[in-house]
């Protein structure tokens, strides 16, 4: 049984992009397409050979980046990444299209995959995974310690609502305006695993949950814990997968310009735990009550841009451009700003959707060959 090992965590700051990509026809709707971008006989193009795989739907597939060791680098190995994509996927007339949820995906239509793992999930989960058409954005940071890395997944739980609320990008599911800025997030939460984590003492205490999971039949590998953020005991990464899947490479690059700033700095912090909390603005605690969590989650799925959050102290109630304010001055980063005010995917979904129609949205959410 492989539940991954503490030896793992041996690298500091690394990182590691994961996007998962619609397949499309010509008109922009869902279609089958995984067996032949994954099987097929044309081999991928570099970068991707090797670095795509199948999703749950025939019409999903998530793609990896290389490791990237200088954070500067980052456009340059999505865009490389999603060019070759849309390449390959040419070759067998197929498009991508990145969101949280497509706005044309009507479940009951759509095939599912043939792979012997998600078979299995199908059959062990049933309905919330039959419906499970969601896309995300997975950003890996590595950590050279595995009880550090442990640690910053704890503190990291509280970043995650307002990081989902610049991200949402998925109004749509099944053909109807869910009235959410990421219905992705309600979707996806629903299947067991998911959602805000629990808070761990060590990794010990981690690895002894995913042993236990494993053994008892709960999941059937450690990656079936789809958890917002997890100390990922295979890379010896800390993972954050709540974004809504993108279109637009520049809002990758400012998610993971923020999380590999946000993991740095807290490793730090880790090193002098003195003052675990400074900077963070109150009196954080890293055993905020789960359901707390939630509850930020939850007016990060409603709201999207206009969600306001209960602070860290747990008493107190802060709206997301404090946030943002707060975090671009604190780590120095720039892309939450622009996260900030650009229109929201949520909201330029609705925007072409009423003006223009749904081909119209269809076509606006095509991944071409500059990775756009």
């Amino acid at each position: 049984m492989d539940t991954g090992s503490a030896a793992a965590f041996d690298r500091m700051g690394t990182l590691g992009v994961e996007e998962e990509f619609y397949v499309v026809d010509d008109e922009g709707r869902p279609t089958a397409g995984s067996d032949e971008l994954v099987y097929g006989e044309r081999e991928p193009p570099e970068p991707l050979a090797g670095r795509i795989d199948h999703e749950l739907f025939k019409s999903v597939v998530e793609t990896q980046t290389p490791l990237i060791d200088d954070p500067g680098a980052v456009r340059d190995h999505v865009v490389a990444v999603r060019e070759a994509l849309v390449e390959h996927a040419e070759r067998y007339d197929r498009q991508v299209a990145g969101a949280g949820l497509h706005p044309a995906a009507v479940w009951r239509e759509l095939d599912h995959a043939e792979k012997p793992r998600y078979r299995s999930q199908l059959d062990r989960i049933q309905y919330p995974q039959h419906r499970n058409t969601t896309a995300g954005l997975h950003v890996h940071v590595g950590v050279d310690d595995a009880d550090k890395a442990t640690w910053i997944a704890n503190e990291v739980r509280w970043f995650l609502p307002p990081m989902l609320a610049l991200s949402a990008n998925s109004p749509f599911w099944n053909g109807f305006d869910t009235g959410l800025a990421s219905a992705r997030a309600k979707v996806f939460e629903n299947l067991p695993n998911t959602g805000m984590p629990g808070y761990f003492d060590s990794f010990a205490a981690y690895r002894d949950y995913e042993r236990r999971m494993v053994e008892h039949g709960s999941i059937e590998d450690r990656g079936e814990l789809w958890f917002d953020v997890r100390p990922h005991t295979g890379h010896g990464t800390v993972e954050v997968r709540t974004p809504d899947g993108q279109s637009d490479p520049d809002v990758v690059v400012a998610f993971v310009e923020w999380v590999h700033a946000l993991v740095t700095d807290l490793a730090e912090r880790y090193e002098d735990e003195s003052e675990p909390d400074a900077g963070f603005g109150g009196d954080g605690d890293a055993r905020l009550r789960r359901e707390l969590h939630d509850e930020n989650k939850w007016r990060a799925m409603r709201h999207g841009h206009d969600a306001d959050f209960l602070d860290r102290d747990g008493d107190s109630v802060v709206d997301l451009a404090t946030v943002v304010d707060r975090e671009t001055d604190r780590l120095g980063v720039r892309g939450a700003r622009f996260l900030l005010e650009r229109e929201s995917g949520t909201a330029r979904q609705r925007r072409i959707r009423e003006r223009d129609g749904l081909d119209a949205l269809c076509r606006d959410l095509l991944i071409d060959d500059h990775g756009r």
